[in-house]
């Protein structure tokens, strides 16, 4: 990736000082607006594709966006089609998208933003876009941003909230400053215990949350805050508007909800964050794998820790399922796999309902918290209904299993994937 600092400097004073992102995105609000252009779903011929993309569903198109798939629009959710996941990188215009408060910023006028960098330190700062690209040293990952809900509409019994398909995530090369430079550079006072993050959406939270700020933090003593990146670009490009611009926090391996976007304010505090983001939303059963049952949920038993890291996943892109394949007909499975807790280590296909496994061939290493592509060569030697499984494991061990989960909140599904392929008898 080969973004650079004279790069960025040079493309503000072209813009004066307000990137294209900004101004197109002040032309047509995302928040605000029908969705400037919809397309009817395609029609598919064959068994139909894995309903757990949500392939049935309404395509929007907004601002420098391809057709996406409508989930809300206030405030704006827009899940990725399935198609956009056969490569490594996620194109910026194809990337999923989630807010939280329903008035997000239309433009950003660089000129007047700043990010702010204050409470328990020595030096609270105020930073322009400039001052960041050009004082701290530049610096790239690549990282999965995926939401903590990504495939809940596959939950049963079902949960409150947006019923996302597996399409609420994207892998892209984030590129930015490291969040330790800037804290160092304030001087994180003794006796700080976590820096909070927020950022410029605002607006009307669930029912009984009094406050209309959207607020997440991370502990001071969690290592991942030596890898998380505020990042001012995305797969080399200036982050689209919808996607944070101009800045966002990047917390490699963890979901989404940390992800701060439009970052504003990144606040060190000297008590633990009690606000509704932090002590009532995004919280997980503290059981294995975050599972539990809506019986035990009604209880008030059960105790609840903060969503952090993503479980380990893998998923079948091509084929998808939607169209009938010839019997003795060679076909190149391909598909996607990661982890929040590390690279990828195997990718495995089950045709016999995961009685036997076979190792698929892995694509380049992107690095640890990337999607890692992979392939195998498959040829059905009869006509009839196949089911093929997938799963993978990660370089801590970590298996994707076979069970399902089940949380309030709809989070962390990763039960492995299975993808019915109808072959025909050879012509």
């Amino acid at each position: 990736m080969g973004v650079t600092r004279r790069r960025w400097l040079k493309s503000l004073g072209a813009a004066s000082a307000t990137l294209a992102a900004g101004q197109l995105f002040e032309k047509t609000s995302a928040a605000q607006q029908t969705p400037s252009e919809q397309q009817p779903v395609p029609e598919f011929t064959g068994p139909g594709a894995n309903p757990y993309w949500n392939s049935v569903g309404q395509y929007a198109t907004y601002p420098q966006k391809a057709p996406l798939i409508l989930l809300t629009d206030r405030p704006v959710e827009l899940e990725t089609p399935r198609h956009y996941f056969l490569s490594t990188f996620t194109p910026n215009e194809a990337f999923f998208v989630r807010w939280h408060l329903q008035t997000i910023p239309n433009a950003v006028d660089l000129k007047e933003w700043r990010l702010h960098v204050e409470g328990n330190v020595e030096r609270p700062l105020t930073l322009s876009f400039p001052e960041l690209v050009s004082r701290f040293k530049s610096v790239s990952v690549a990282a999965v941003d995926q939401c903590s809900g990504n495939s809940r509409s596959r939950l049963q019994p079902r949960v409150p909230g947006g019923q996302w398909g597996n399409g609420a995530m994207g892998n892209a090369a984030w590129t930015g400053v490291r969040l330790r430079e800037i804290l160092d550079a304030a001087g994180v006072k003794s006796g700080s215990v976590q820096v909070q993050f927020e950022g410029l959406d605002r607006g009307l939270g669930p029912k009984g949350y009094g406050s209309n700020r959207f607020m997440k933090s991370l502990d001071l003593m969690n290592p991942v805050i030596d890898e998380c990146v505020v990042a001012y670009a995305m797969n080399d490009e200036p982050l689209p508007m919808l996607n944070g611009f101009p800045m966002r926090l990047v917390v490699p391996g963890y979901f989404a909800t940390y992800w701060l976007k439009s970052l504003s304010s990144i606040r060190v505090l000297d008590a633990p964050d009690d606000n509704f983001w932090m002590k009532t939303a995004y919280r997980i059963p503290d059981t294995p794998r975050g599972s539990t049952t809506p019986e035990d949920m009604k209880s008030g038993k059960v105790a609840t820790v903060p969503i952090t890291r993503m479980p380990v996943r893998s998923f079948l892109i091509s084929p998808d399922g939607s169209t009938k394949i010839p019997a003795g007909f060679p076909l190149r499975l391909r598909g996607i796999a990661f982890s929040g807790y590390g690279g990828i280590k195997k990718v495995e296909v089950s045709e016999d309902n995961c009685a036997t496994w076979i190792e698929a061939r892995l694509g380049p290493n992107a690095g640890d918290y990337s999607f890692r592509t992979w392939f195998m060569e498959w040829t059905p030697k009869t006509a009839g209904r196949y089911e093929l499984a997938v799963r993978a494991t990660d370089a801590k061990g970590n298996v994707q299993p076979d069970e399902a989960v089940w949380n309030p909140g709809g989070y962390s599904w990763n039960k492995i994937e299975r993808h019915e392929i109808v072959v025909g008898e050879a012509s």
